[in-house]
Order: C-alpha cells, then sequence, then structure tokens
C-alpha cells in the first residue's frame, strides 16, 4: 500500500465513476482499476461491490475512505511543513474563489501577485462557498477567498477589504437620474437575486429585508452577468458588489446608484485552515491584495448632468 493507492481510492469515491477517478488522478481506467483491486487483495477484504453497475463501496471500503482522507491530509501538512525550509513564496499554491469575487477581483491582483512573488505557482479554482469550504477541509485547496459567512466561522480568516453593494437600474428607471439613494427607499420593492449557493445571495436579502424589499420570487438568476443583462432588459433592479460594476455610472442601458443610510457591504476574506504551517504565506498575500484593492474601492459619486442632488430622504 501506499500514498498513490489512498488517491486513487479517494477520487473514487468522490466521483463514482472509474473514468473519472482516472481522469482526475491522470492516469488510464485499467491503471486505477487495477490498483484498487490490488489494494483489496493486499488488505484481505473486498472495498466495492463488483456486481453493481454504480461503483458503491463495502462498509469497509467507507471505512478505509475515511481515514485515507486523514492520511492524505497529514501527508499534505507534511509537505507543507517541508516546503517552509525554502522560500515560503515558492511553489505551487491552490486558491479557491466564489463566483461573485473571482472574476472581478483577479484582474486587479494577478499583475501585482506575478511580479511580487515570481516563483509562486498560483492555479485558480471557482466554486461555490460550501463546496470551497468542503475543498479546504479535504487538503485541495491551499486557502479560499471568499465573503465572510457562518460556513467559514471556524477557518481562520485575513480580512481584506470590504466590498459596497450598488443598486443597478435599468436607464428608464424612476431612479436613473440619482447619484445615491438611501437604503430606506427601497421599501416595498422587489429585486432579482441569485440562486440558491451563492452567499451574496443571502448577503443582499439580509440588507433588503432589513428595509422591507422583498426578492423576485419568479427568477433567480446562476450569475452576475445573468442579473445584469435582466436588468439591462428592464426586468427589474438589483444589488450588485462594487467591483462588478463600471467605474462610470452609466453602461449598457443600466445605472448603477450608491445606496446609503446604511450602505450594504460585504467582508471579503483570506480563510485558511487553522494550523497550517503555510501562515506567513497567506499573510503575505492578504497583506498585498489588501494593499492593492483599497484605492480600487474608494469610488466617489460620478458627476451627473441630469441631477443637482442625491435622493436620500
Amino acid at each position: 500500500m501506499n500514498i498513490r493507492d489512498l488517491e486513487y481510492l479517494v477520487a473514487l469515491s468522490e466521483h463514482k465513476h472509474f473514468r473519472k477517478a482516472a481522469e482526475a488522478c491522470f492516469v488510464s481506467q485499467p491503471t486505477l482499476s487495477g490498483q484498487i483491486r490490488k489494494l483489496e487483495d493486499e488488505l484481505g477484504v473486498s472495498l466495492l461491490e463488483r456486481t453493481s453497475r454504480r461503483v458503491l463501496f463495502t462498509d469497509a471500503g467507507l471505512s478505509l475512505v475515511a481515514q485515507a482522507q486523514k492520511i492524505l491530509m497529514e501527508v499534505k501538512v507534511l509537505t507543507e511543513l517541508a516546503s517552509q525550509q525554502g522560500d515560503s513564496m515558492a511553489g505551487p499554491l491552490h486558491i479557491g474563489f466564489i463566483p461573485t469575487v473571482g472574476p472581478y477581483l483577479l484582474p486587479h491582483i494577478i499583475p501585482h501577485l506575478k511580479a511580487e512573488f515570481p516563483q509562486l505557482e498560483l492555479y485558480l479554482h471557482e466554486a461555490q462557498t460550501h463546496q470551497l469550504v468542503q475543498q479546504l477541509e479535504e487538503g485541495k485547496l491551499d486557502c479560499i477567498v471568499l465573503a465572510a459567512v457562518k460556513e467559514t466561522e471556524h477557518l481562520v480568516e485575513l480580512p481584506l477589504y470590504h466590498e459596497p453593494m450598488v443598486l443597478a437600474v435599468p436607464q428608464e428607471h424612476p431612479w436613473a437620474a440619482q447619484e445615491s439613494l438611501a437604503m430606506a427607499k427601497l421599501n416595498g420593492q422587489t429585486l432579482l437575486m441569485l440562486g440558491d449557493g451563492h452567499c451574496l445571495r443571502d448577503q443582499a436579502m439580509g440588507f433588503c429585508f432589513a428595509v422591507g424589499a422583498q426578492e423576485d420570487g419568479s427568477f433567480k438568476a446562476t450569475s452576475l452577468e445573468t442579473l445584469r443583462n435582466m436588468v439591462a432588459a428592464g426586468s427589474g433592479i438589483t444589488l450588485l458588489p462594487q467591483l462588478a460594476t463600471p467605474a462610470t455610472r452609466q453602461r449598457d442601458g443600466i445605472c448603477y446608484i450608491r445606496t446609503l443610510d446604511p450602505e450594504p457591504t460585504r467582508q471579503i476574506v483570506l480563510a485558511y485552515r487553522p494550523g497550517s504551517p503555510l501562515r506567513g504565506r497567506y499573510e503575505k498575500l492578504a497583506a498585498l491584495v489588501g494593499e492593492k484593492m483599497q484605492p480600487q474601492l474608494v469610488r466617489e459619486a460620478a458627476p451627473n448632468p441630469g441631477s443637482a442632488h442625491s435622493d436620500l430622504a
């Protein structure tokens, strides 16, 4: 038995399919299948039910998978400890991002990360919050960048920046001429929202419910770009994170309005496993991202020739 055999076993438990597990491990299907059978012969137990068309683990197989996951995590920790003997900002680093952060944050920071840490090999992954947390706990990711939520409270969180949310309305909307708007004005309004699983949905809904707004139950978007297109088509209004909005107040049929009293925001953090020996690496990353992003988030309301004042009433 070796570490690679355990990796094959865990991959099979995750994918429930020999071909997909083999592809994930970068080996042929016969190789993976042969090693699993060899492992069974070595242990003297059946790990899989061979009569089923699906991949079904026996009780012994499930127990071994659970133990294999723990062993692989310990191996990863040992590897991280060994990496501290050299340059702490060199080598591979797998970072996960939620979909409402990654596409909008990465263009701002990737050039700086490459310039500041040229020996760091970045591998970028995108998934929803619960998936990222699970992958981090399983050792598939080194750290994750996401909005701080209850699911991440057990992790070590390094604050990166506070990101305001901006109201997006169609250019024909009665509020389109406003530079800013009090959140109280949303009382009784219906807003378009992301679908379940997106933490931004829960955060935005929290602010909306607090002022008496509600969600459009007939539509749930799969991405911020879908939300943006729905607003442009005149189908409703929504809250978008500032990094996902242009620097200009109006673009492509949408007007972006600052919301105040209170201004809805979310805390973006870099999270990693407690006890990770790469704490120093994550702190350097967080410091650089925070330094480069603060100027990007200081955005004054743009002059609006159609209105000489803001509606804060």
